[in-house]
């Protein structure tokens, strides 16, 4: 468990088995540094086509999500809303670039953002800021974006490769300030005790350990961990739903009103208020959600396994 302040640059990582790693990060940097945004989402939605065609486990995975949280949906309509889920994960290939390689004036240019003044209201109050943000396929912009506004402090799982883990904490850093390990709680507390924003995602499935089952979409017994409710129970803290959603013309950075009454020091009760706003947030744009996550593969006894 660390923190991963801007790393060092060593020989280490000039070994000829990273030779691929570099390849693929320099032609990433390539196209989103000489291509339009335009033609990125082309080229973007394209690559997800044919992913399709390759990653069929996840497909199976993304169908079986949409069935389980959305069975309001008929096949017709869950089959499009998975079509346009992979092209959405074939953008989020070029966003991970723009949030990684662009300048912040190229970033500025197509980001709109509501709801600042949530930000400077929690500033001038000494707060520190919970990010409730989520796993939408935008999320590398998310915390760019955020950061663009206000450097703040991101929660994130290092990688194991070292080429690959100093290209993400090099580009997470490039607004924001650090990136703490998912695990590292004591490090996520002090980031809100000294007044930082901390952005943070608890909606993927982490297992039964320090969860609840509680409603998620059509699911009534997803399994969700119950650590917001404990970073929002430190001191001077206030939790503000954060999302990026993908538009026409760029991306809105979504920043949403303060939760009020959380949380309630209940944790299923906290558990469903906080699946409660990142559903509502997914269904702003569900097909710009990560569906490829098995979200429901942990369930409590006498529940068959649902993938």
């Amino acid at each position: 468990m660390h923190d991963s302040r801007l790393p060092p640059f060593t020989t280490a990582l000039l070994h000829p088995r990273y030779l691929f790693n570099w390849l693929g990060l320099g032609l990433l940097w390539l196209l989103v540094t000489l291509l339009p945004w335009r033609a990125q989402m082309v080229l973007g939605r394209a690559l997800g086509r044919l992913s399709m065609k390759i990653l069929k486990s996840r497909v199976r995975v993304a169908r079986r999500n949409l069935e389980l949280a959305l069975p309001e949906l008929d096949e017709s309509a869950r089959e499009r809303t998975l079509k346009a889920n992979f092209e959405s994960v074939g953008c989020a290939v070029f966003e991970t670039g723009m949030a990684w390689f662009w300048p912040h004036w190229r970033m500025k240019a197509i980001t709109r953002m509501e709801g600042t003044e949530h930000v400077d209201t929690a500033v001038a109050r000494g707060q520190g800021m919970l990010l409730l943000s989520a796993h939408f396929l935008t999320l590398e912009l998310n915390a760019r974006q955020f950061g663009l506004y206000r450097p703040g402090v991101g929660v994130y799982r290092p990688n194991t490769n070292p080429v690959l883990e100093y290209a993400q904490v090099q580009g997470r850093c490039r607004s924001n300030k650090y990136l703490v390990d998912r695990l590292n709680i004591k490090g996520m507390l002090k980031a809100l005790r000294q007044g930082d924003a901390l952005w943070y995602a608890p909606d993927h499935d982490y297992g039964s350990h320090a969860s609840v089952f509680v409603p998620f979409f059509a699911v009534d017994t997803a399994a969700t961990i119950t650590g917001t409710a404990t970073l929002a129970r430190v001191k001077k803290t206030v939790t503000l739903p954060c999302f990026t959603l993908r538009e026409k013309d760029g991306y809105r950075l979504l920043i949403q009103p303060p939760m009020a009454g959380f949380p309630v020091g209940d944790d299923v009760a906290d558990a469903i208020a906080s699946n409660r706003v990142i559903e509502a947030a997914i269904r702003l744009a569900p097909e710009q959600y990560m569906w490829l996550h098995r979200r429901f593969k942990t369930t409590p006894d006498g529940v068959p396994y649902r993938y």
